[in-house]
């Protein structure tokens, strides 16, 4: 697994973002390749952004925790299709460049606080997760899109 608090491997995923192009289709999924950028954005709006979210209850953040937590914290890739949570549907067609910068800068701004910033952080939807846990949460996530577009 990729560590996103490394410059290298920061830098490897913004070199496969900047490959990116307006008109990339993915390879399988309904998303476009500018709403699949927004969507990878919304991990990094939970950290930096909550305000946009509504915080999960207490019963969804215990299923959140308890069933889904372990999926998307561990090392093994997501299949495609996956279930995405409904704050990370993207139902409408966005500004291209814009969301490839948003993320490129949500990505560089997660490298530079480095994994102390995050180690013992809680998460939105996940409680206190380890700098670990939320490399592989970001780097899974990442890869997953990237891959599905081809980069």
């Amino acid at each position: 697994m990729e560590n996103v608090f490394d410059p290298k491997d920061a830098q490897n995923y913004i070199n496969r973002i900047n490959n990116l192009i307006e008109d990339t289709h993915g390879l399988w999924g309904r998303m476009m390749v500018d709403q699949m950028l927004a969507h990878c954005s919304v991990s990094y709006e939970l950290v930096y952004e909550p305000e946009k979210h509504k915080k999960p209850g207490g019963i969804a953040k215990f299923i959140l925790k308890k069933f889904v937590k372990p999926k998307v914290v561990s090392e093994k890739a997501y299949s495609h299709d996956s279930p995405t949570s409904p704050q990370f549907l993207i139902k409408e067609r966005k500004d291209f460049d814009a969301e490839k910068k948003r993320l490129i800068g949500f990505i560089q701004k997660t490298q530079q606080l480095g994994a102390e910033a995050f180690d013992g952080k809680e998460s939105f939807s996940f409680g206190v997760l380890t700098a670990k846990e939320w490399n592989n949460m970001f780097a899974k996530h990442l890869n997953h899109h990237l891959s599905q577009f081809g980069v």
